[in-house]
């Protein structure tokens, strides 16, 4: 069973402990629910504390540990890929003790679903967290993280990897493991040859919340991602550059999220941002289409090589700003012939929409685009669209067949005229913008202006100050629209 199954309604019973009281979010493979134990149908209760299941509903008290009886909370996780289940069920059975990890109460199936059961007391999960984070709080991340990976493995835990839905966010802002992807268990530690894939993933999650004023962190992640480390090297050296790291800087007028929405169950979108020069940034996001192992390969490898490429040519020869419309055209067409060598070798179909946007001195701004992600400028409280989408209905609305309003719902409004990695040496449209104090760029994909009328965008924008607040709102917008594809937005401020 891959499909993602139906939700459990408010009032699902599961087994004789618990209560479904709503589904509060999903992600890939997953969905996350509130939950409690009031269950008067049930003539007696567990005590949470010392584990007694005999104490007859009406008392106040446990009849094994005295401990007084109230109605508590849980946060659930379901799960239905079933590869990983006896696992995940071993792993809980060994009830290790650490505090960094957020240890189930129970866990059950039911409906051909693993329930992964913890207490819940105002946590958060990461993935309603947008990028950048401070540098300190990503280096304590880091530091904590591999601490609590290390344990495992030396308790012969062996992970599939690790995404931001495995993290837990406390209201005090501790960060601790939840619902792990535990591919194998063990009695003995993991050999050493077992120990380094965690850090690639480790790195590779926690590179995505660097700051783009922080390079250096970022960087320094990418060199993990790849080398193979084991945890201990990786934290030794995160501890042995904190005080460096943590005092770079961050000017707060960027944001970015990415989210699976409220129908797919793979998210194929990806973002990118990178520091090029001391005078120039470049933004990227795309929206991948050909399924696992095409459209979510296609939109990373095109992000990837749009920013290294880039990266490179303002490193080796800086262009005055007249030329940086080229360098930005030759990044582009680097990313797209990229991804149709990879398609090609793939024999796969795979490919990507792209929109890009290249900052010099928060002064000037080159866009770029291909497909139908976007590019919109909020100025003066006013939000304009600055691309043109490559589709067949923005075609029909230009030649006046479709109203703005009917293409939103036409049935063939997923269809693109380009998009990257599709022909080699794609057309690419590219604007540059003058960019005035307190412009706010948005770039984002269809699953955004797909679900959010401009008007609500634009409202959003101006409601909060906070870009981080707003680019979650905005992602939120998308779920109440409806949610029905992967939504991606970068958000940035001109600076005072």
């Amino acid at each position: 069973m891959n499909e993602r199954p139906p939700h459990f309604p408010p009032g699902t019973r599961i087994t004789d402990l618990f209560t479904v009281e709503g589904l509060v979010r999903l992600a890939e493979g997953r969905m996350f629910y509130l939950v409690n134990d009031h269950r008067p149908d049930v003539p007696h209760r567990r005590c949470w504390e010392c584990g007694t299941s005999t104490t007859p509903r009406s008392s106040a008290q446990c009849l094994g540990c005295g401990a007084a009886f109230r109605d508590r909370r849980f946060l659930m996780s379901s799960r239905w890929v079933r590869e990983r289940f006896d696992a995940y069920e071993k792993f809980a059975r060994r009830q290790l003790s650490h505090q960094g990890i957020a240890w189930p109460v129970e866990v059950i199936r039911q409906d051909d679903q693993l329930l992964s059961i913890v207490p819940y007391n105002g946590e958060g999960l990461m993935v309603d967290e947008a990028s950048p984070l401070p540098a300190d709080r990503v280096l304590n991340l880091a530091m904590r993280l591999t601490g609590t990976v290390a344990f495992l493995i030396v308790n012969g835990v062996r992970l599939a990897g690790l995404t931001r839905a495995n993290l837990l966010i406390s209201p005090d802002g501790t960060v601790r493991l939840y619902d792990l992807e535990v591919q194998s268990v063990q009695d003995d530690p993991l050999p050493e040859d077992e120990r380094r894939d965690i850090v690639a993933a480790i790195a590779e999650l926690l590179r995505r919340y660097c700051d783009v004023e922080a390079e250096p962190i970022a960087r320094f992640f990418e060199e993990f991602e790849a080398s193979g480390a084991l945890p201990t090297l990786f934290g030794r050296e995160v501890e042995s550059r904190y005080d460096a790291f943590a005092a770079l800087p961050a000017r707060g007028n960027i944001a970015a999220m990415t989210d699976v929405g409220l129908t797919r169950q793979l998210n194929e979108d990806f973002w990118g941002w990178r520091r090029l020069s001391d005078r120039s940034a470049l933004f990227v996001v795309a929206d991948g289409m050909g399924g696992h192992d095409g459209g979510e390969i296609a939109s990373s490898l095109a992000v990837q090589t749009i920013c290294r490429v880039a990266g490179h040519r303002e490193a080796t020869a800086p262009p005055p700003v007249e030329a940086m419309e080229n360098l930005l055209d030759e990044a582009f067409q680097s990313a797209n012939n990229t991804v149709k060598e990879q398609a090609e070798s793939k024999g796969s179909d795979m490919g990507t929409t792209l929109v890009s946007m290249l900052v010099i001195d928060d002064r000037v701004a080159f866009l770029a685009n291909v497909g139908d992600s976007r590019a919109y400028l909020l100025r003066n409280g006013s939000l304009h669209q600055l691309t043109r989408d490559h589709s067949l209905v923005a075609k029909m609305v230009e030649r006046g067949r479709l109203t703005a309003e009917e293409a939103r719902h036409h049935p063939h409004s997923n269809i693109l005229l380009r998009t990257v990695g599709t022909e080699r040496d794609v057309e690419i449209d590219i604007f540059k913008v003058e960019l005035e104090v307190n412009d706010r760029l948005l770039m984002c994909s269809d699953g955004l202006w797909g679900e959010v009328e401009d008007r609500d965008m634009e409202a959003i924008l101006n409601t909060y100050d906070d870009l981080r607040l707003a680019t979650r709102e905005l992602v939120r917008a998308s779920h109440h629209g409806g949610g029905k594809d992967n939504v991606t937005l970068v958000l940035y401020q001109v600076p005072a």
